[in-house]
């Protein structure tokens, strides 16, 4: 970064420095942790040369920062995939159950968009379908902050929802059901080619709520990828070409994700591995009749403080799939 000729190449000044600063992250807070440590010997013998409780407690409190300090690190250091850093491009659907189902999907969307505001990411939608009667059908989003990726992939799955049905008269209990899709935002840098004869693109009138001209005009842009088959809509902007440049964006990281889970798919094979990357299956259940929980089919995290979860307090479940925590032989399935 000292050279003279650093900035002659502002993209690659850039990925340096932003390597230089994801470095600086994990080695900074590494070599406190070092020298508090290094102290903490010292600090005791001053405690006990005090012989005041107040002393001891001073001591205590600091080991008990750094054992905090320390778990959050090492939940850091399993961050290292190369995407972990990357914005997460997330999409939201609802599975079968009509109105139960799209009301489910909402509720899970402003799950993850109060988890990304305890956090201080910024959400940005970027396309929504409503549901007939009530919810959404499917949500497109992207979370940015650091390690937004590395974190939402732990989720990538289909959750299940327990409870009586607030659009059932008789108020019998009901399942449903909605998935949550996760890929990481690629960077320019990363060459994927799409080749027009390769795509179809669809113009039309944004739907939703509107506002400010964005249902009024054919602003709104769907891709097909032919081959694949994969389908991109953004809707969220005024203008055609923004919206388009958006899709394309989320396209090249589907693409790019689906190359990767090919990888990852040959690797369950020679590992023996089944499902944790399929979609359709189940990894989650939030029961709210006749008891309270929720549950982690894949680690076993459990709590009952069910209101706390919809409210997006998931860490504990994020933290017990990164730390590759398993369910034991106690665990059970809930009904």
């Amino acid at each position: 970064m000292a050279a003279p000729e650093f900035w002659n190449d502002k993209n690659g000044a850039k990925s340096v420095i932003d390597e230089t600063n994801s470095l600086k992250s994990k080695l900074v807070p590494f070599e406190s942790l070092q020298r508090r440590i290094a102290d903490a010997p010292v600090l005791l013998e001053m405690a006990q040369e005090d012989g005041s409780s107040e002393a001891m407690d001073e001591y205590q409190a600091e080991l008990s920062q750094i054992a905090t300090d320390l778990s959050a690190l090492e939940l850091q250091f399993l961050l290292g995939e190369p995407n972990d850093r990357c914005a997460a491009i997330c999409s939201i659907n609802a599975g079968a159950g009509g109105t139960e189902s799209c009301d489910w999907a909402s509720m899970l969307f402003r799950m993850y968009q109060r988890w990304a505001e305890r956090r201080g990411y910024k959400l940005e939608i970027t396309d929504m379908l409503p549901g007939e009667e009530a919810g959404i059908k499917s949500a497109t989003f992207i979370v940015r902050g650091d390690f937004s990726y590395g974190y939402l992939k732990c989720d990538r799955g289909v959750h299940r929802l327990v409870r009586i049905s607030p659009f059932d008269s008789n108020a019998r209990r009901h399942t449903s059901f909605a998935a949550l899709d996760v890929v990481a935002e690629v960077d320019d840098d990363i060459e994927i080619e799409i080749e027009d004869k390769d795509i179809r693109v669809d113009v039309y009138r944004a739907g939703g709520h509107g506002g400010q001209g964005v249902n009024t005009t054919d602003s709104a842009v769907r891709i097909t990828h032919l081959p694949s088959g994969l389908v991109v809509t953004c809707q969220n902007e005024r203008s055609q070409i923004k919206n388009k440049a958006s899709a394309m964006k989320v396209l090249k990281s589907r693409l790019y994700d689906l190359e990767l889970d090919k990888k990852r798919a040959e690797l369950e094979k020679i590992y023996g591995e089944k499902g944790h990357i399929a979609w359709g299956r189940q990894i989650r259940s939030y029961v709210l009749q006749p008891y309270q929980m929720v549950k982690d089919l894949r680690t076993g995290e459990t709590t009952s403080d069910t209101q706390g979860v919809l409210d997006g307090d998931l860490d504990a479940f994020i933290e017990a799939k990164l730390r590759g925590k398993k369910r034991t032989d106690t665990d059970t399935d809930d009904e």
